[in-house]
C-alpha cells in the first residue's frame, strides 16, 4: 500500500497522479505531496525511527519515495546545539541552533535534493537539473553526479565564487545566467516543458519540498519528543519556512508526539524582504522585488512561490516576519562564531539577527524553548565579512616582538575601556 495518495493543488483541492508536474491545470495553482497519514499511523513508531539510519532516512515513512534513497551519504539528523553563550548574550535562557551547515555539500539543501533525486529517478527521468541561487546548484552537482545521472545546474553568474566553486567540482554542467534568480528560474521554467528533464525546484518540485520538513522532525526528536515553543527560519521561496511548520503539524497528525504549538517567525533581508514587509502592513499577499540587493544572495528570490503561504502560516502561527539590515546580518554571522563556534554563511546572519530582534523587542520570550535554524556554511560566503574581521596582530618571529605586540594591545583594551 502506498502511502502517497497523489499531488493536491494548494488552491482548489483538485488530486493529480504522482508523475512530474507541480501546476493545477484547473486553477494554475502549486501542487503538493498528499499523503496517507492512517497508513503512515499504522506503520511509524518512535522506536522503528530512534533504530532507523542515522540520517534523514530515519524518517522514510514520512517521505514521498517508496525506494532506491542512497543510504550511503550522511544527508540530514544534523546538530541541534544548545546556544548558552548566544542565549545569554540576547537574553534568550533556553535557545538552540540547529547546525545544517554539517550536510555532504554545507548546506540544508542536500535534504530536499536527497528526495528529488530519489523521485527523479523512480519516475524514470535520466536528466537532473536546477534553478539555484547557489546552494542547491551544489546539492544537486553532487546528488545528481552520484546517481549517474546527466546534471544541469544554473544559478546567477554574479554568486558568491566559493558557491560557484562548490558546484563546480563536482563535473556537473554549470551554467551561470547572467540575469537575477527570477530570470533565470523563468528561463528554467521553459526548458523543463520542453525537455525531459527533472528540475529539482520546478516539476518535481513537490517531492523537493518535502525534505524540508525532516529538519522539524529532527528537532522533535533531538529535543526528547517535544515540539519547540518558538523558531527562527530564514525566508527565500519560503518553501523551507511552510514546511518546517507542516513538519511540527505531521508529528501530531501520524501520532509521535501529542500536541505542539509552535510559533514559527521568519527571518529576511532587507535589500529583498517582501514577504517581511507585507506581514508589517498586515497584507495577505505580497509585492515582488525587482531588483534584490543584500549580502544574503541565497535569500535574494524577490518573487518567492511560497511567500503568500508564509504569510498565512505566520499569522496561524502566531509567528512574526522580521527584515534584518546587511550590516546586522553580518553582526549576527559574526556573534554566533564568537558565541558557539559556528560560521554560518549570509542566510544564517540574517537568521541570527533577527533572532535578535525579535529577543530584544519581546516577540520571543526568555523562557521559551527557541531554535534558530543555521541553514549553510561560512566558508561559502566569505565575501560576506570581508573588512569586517582582521588579524589581531603582525609580529616579526622573535619572543621579544611577540610580547611588545601583547602589552600594546593589552593597553589599548584598557584606553577603551577607559572612554
Amino acid at each position: 500500500m502506498s502511502k502517497v495518495l497523489g499531488l493536491k493543488c494548494k488552491e482548489c483541492g483538485e488530486v493529480y497522479a504522482t508523475n512530474g508536474i507541480h501546476v493545477c491545470e484547473l486553477c494554475f495553482g502549486p501542487l503538493e505531496v498528499a499523503l496517507d497519514y492512517d497508513h503512515i499511523r499504522s506503520v511509524i513508531s518512535r522506536e522503528k525511527i530512534e533504530n532507523g539510519p542515522i540520517s534523514l532516512w530515519r524518517y522514510v515513512d514520512l517521505l514521498p519515495v517508496e525506494s532506491g534513497w542512497d543510504s550511503d551519504v550522511r544527508v540530514g539528523f544534523t546538530p541541534l546545539q544548545y546556544a548558552p553563550r548566544l542565549g545569554a548574550a540576547i537574553g534568550l535562557k533556553n535557545l538552540y541552533v540547529k547546525n545544517d551547515s554539517v550536510n555532504p555539500t554545507y548546506s540544508f539543501k542536500d535534504r530536499p535534493v536527497a528526495i528529488a533525486v530519489t523521485k527523479a529517478r523512480e519516475l524514470g527521468y535520466t536528466v537532473f537539473a536546477c534553478a539555484s541561487t547557489g546552494n542547491l546548484a551544489s546539492a544537486v552537482a553532487a546528488a545528481g553526479v552520484k546517481a549517474e545521472m546527466e546534471t544541469y545546474v544554473f544559478l546567477p553568474s554574479d554568486v558568491e565564487a566559493g558557491k560557484i566553486t562548490n558546484a563546480a567540482v563536482y563535473g556537473a554542467n554549470l551554467i551561470a545566467v547572467n540575469g537575477t534568480y527570477d530570470q533565470l528560474n523563468r528561463l528554467c521554467s521553459e526548458i523543463a516543458d520542453e525537455e525531459e528533464w527533472a528540475f529539482c525546484n520546478i516539476n518535481v518540485r513537490p517531492y523537493y519540498a518535502e525534505g524540508s520538513k525532516t529538519l522539524a522532525f529532527e528537532t522533535v526528536e533531538q529535543l526528547g519528543w517535544r515540539a519547540p515553543d518558538h523558531v527562527v527560519v530564514p525566508i527565500a521561496s519560503g518553501a523551507l519556512y511552510t514546511k518546517i511548520a507542516q513538519g511540527f503539524e505531521e508529528m501530531v497528525t501520524v501520532g509521535l508526539i501529542d500536541g505542539q504549538s509552535v510559533r514559527v517567525s521568519g527571518a529576511q533581508a532587507a535589500g529583498c524582504g517582501p514577504v517581511a514587509a507585507a506581514f508589517a502592513a498586515g497584507e495577505d499577499a505580497f509585492e515582488p522585488v525587482r531588483q534584490p540587493e543584500t549580502v544574503a544572495k541565497s535569500l535574494a528570490i524577490g518573487n518567492p512561490a511560497d511567500g503568500n503561504y508564509s504569510l498565512e502560516v505566520a499569522r496561524r502561527t502566531g509567528g512574526v516576519i522580521e527584515s534584518v539590515t546587511d550590516a546586522e546580518t553580518v553582526e549576527g554571522i559574526k556573534l554566533l562564531a564568537a558565541t558557539e563556534g559556528i560560521f554560518t554563511e549570509a542566510a544564517g546572519g540574517v537568521t541570527i539577527a533577527t533572532l535578535r530582534k525579535l529577543a530584544a523587542n519581546g516577540a520571543i520570550g526568555e523562557d521559551e524553548v527557541t531554535v534558530a535554524y543555521v541553514t549553510g556554511n561560512g566558508l561559502k560566503t566569505q565575501e560576506a565579512v570581508d573588512g569586517h574581521v582582521s588579524v589581531t596582530m603582525t609580529i616579526q618571529p622573535t619572543i621579544g616582538s611577540f610580547e611588545d605586540a601583547l602589552e600594546d594591545k593589552q593597553e589599548a583594551v584598557l584606553a577603551q575601556a577607559a572612554r
